[in-house]
């Protein structure tokens, strides 16, 4: 049932997964990997990301994406490289959707925030809190915490950007503390390399981030198309749109030019990573991690014009006076929300107030950490708004 003609040797088999954590049955329709994608899917922390969102508030206009549209658009790229590949698709599209999942309200600012308010236990990582999701906080089925998926799934998440160990026999004290806990119960083989569908949904993260924060920006007039002239990476790319299309309209313009650059950054990745594949010859998913880099890379060239586009969304984008004025209130609202939850946490919910301990402890820190994060831009709003505001109803 689960076999693929098309498979490279080295992708990861739906029938060689190592397993769940909890044994289940398995399905007679569906392979394992289809079952972690089918899961995440059907999350409650999956349609949160429809209100969660990375640059722009949810409310500053219907058009810019949310953590939901982001997912999606990685989970295209990441399976149409798969497929390029060999790879297991259904693998690829499960972590690419999964990879969000952790991320606080109000993107990296509440990020930010959310980590200075737990300092004192631990800091907070989206990473580590995209685990405890996984595994402990969806409360679903009858006999796990968690959706149960399976090990490479897990390996993808936690993984998708490199070892987390030094070494097999690396002391992981500093670990986050959820990975760190996990560890004891699973060994994700932290100090190596994943599954090569798990570096390609990473680097199909980095192709739709950079590609559709353009679009965002330009479309929220950030900076003006003309600025993007001189970046090596989009400035051919725009000189050969308008060339060929001299009377184009400014958002067909935009358009076709983010379309070609997801492109070119598309074919790059897979020659880079056909060339690596070739150098290396890996027979199996397992040779691919035991390797001391990774195979799914970009080219020298196309990094390094990578590196000036990041550098510019981040000096003309990220640092936008308007982005910083929504910033400082979203960091000002997780703040908040915090502090007030830490010294009141009768103020929660029924089942996340029976979570918490004392007042300002580590286990009500915990509660309160799960529960801000899970938030949605709105609903941290509304919260606010209620706690904060004297003529709120609550």
């Amino acid at each position: 049932m689960y076999g693929h003609p098309d498979a490279a040797p080295y992708a990861c088999r739906p029938e060689d997964s190592r397993g769940r954590l909890h044994a289940e049955p398995e399905s007679p329709t569906r392979t394992p990997f289809q079952r972690d994608r089918d899961r995440i899917i059907h999350s409650a922390a999956f349609r949160r990301l429809k209100y969660k969102t990375q640059v722009f508030v949810y409310h500053e206009g219907d058009y810019y994406r949310t953590r939901l549209t982001h997912s999606l658009e990685v989970a295209q790229i990441a399976r149409s490289i798969s497929r390029a590949l060999g790879l297991n698709e259904d693998l690829a599209e499960a972590l690419a959707l999964a990879h969000d999942l952790g991320h606080t309200p109000f993107g990296h600012a509440g990020e930010d925030a959310m980590d200075a308010a737990m300092a004192d236990f631990g800091g907070f990582d989206h990473n580590d809190q995209t685990l405890r999701v996984l595994t402990l906080l969806e409360r679903r089925y009858a006999d796990f915490d968690g959706l149960n998926l399976t090990w490479e799934a897990l390996e993808g998440v936690v993984k998708h950007n490199g070892p987390l160990l030094a070494g097999a026999g690396a002391d992981p004290a500093a670990l986050p503390a959820t990975i760190r806990a996990h560890a004891t119960r699973q060994d994700l083989e932290l100090h190596t390399y994943p599954a090569l569908e798990a570096q390609i949904a990473a680097l199909a993260d980095d192709i739709a981030y950079n590609n559709h924060d353009i679009d965002d920006g330009l479309r929220a007039g950030l900076f003006a198309i003309d600025e993007l002239r001189e970046l090596a990476l989009v400035g051919p790319v725009i000189a050969e749109v308008a060339g060929r299309y001299p009377d184009i309209e400014p958002d067909r313009l935009i358009h076709e030019t983010v379309r070609r650059l997801i492109d070119r950054m598309v074919n790059d990745l897979l020659a880079e990573t056909r060339r690596r594949l070739a150098a290396a010859r890996p027979e199996s998913a397992a040779d691919i991690r035991a390797l001391d880099r990774p195979v799914a890379a970009f080219s020298d060239e196309m990094r390094a014009a990578d590196r000036v586009l990041r550098d510019f969304l981040r000096r003309r984008m990220y640092r936008h006076y308007r982005v910083n004025r929504m910033a400082a209130k979203a960091r000002r609202v997780v703040r908040d929300l915090v502090a007030l939850y830490m010294e009141r946490p009768d103020c929660l919910p029924d089942e996340w107030r029976a979570l918490c301990a004392a007042p300002g402890d580590a286990k009500t820190a915990r509660a309160v950490a799960d529960y801000v994060a899970g938030m949605t831009d709105r609903f941290a709003l509304s919260e606010h708004r209620k706690l904060f505001d004297i003529e709120a109803r609550s």
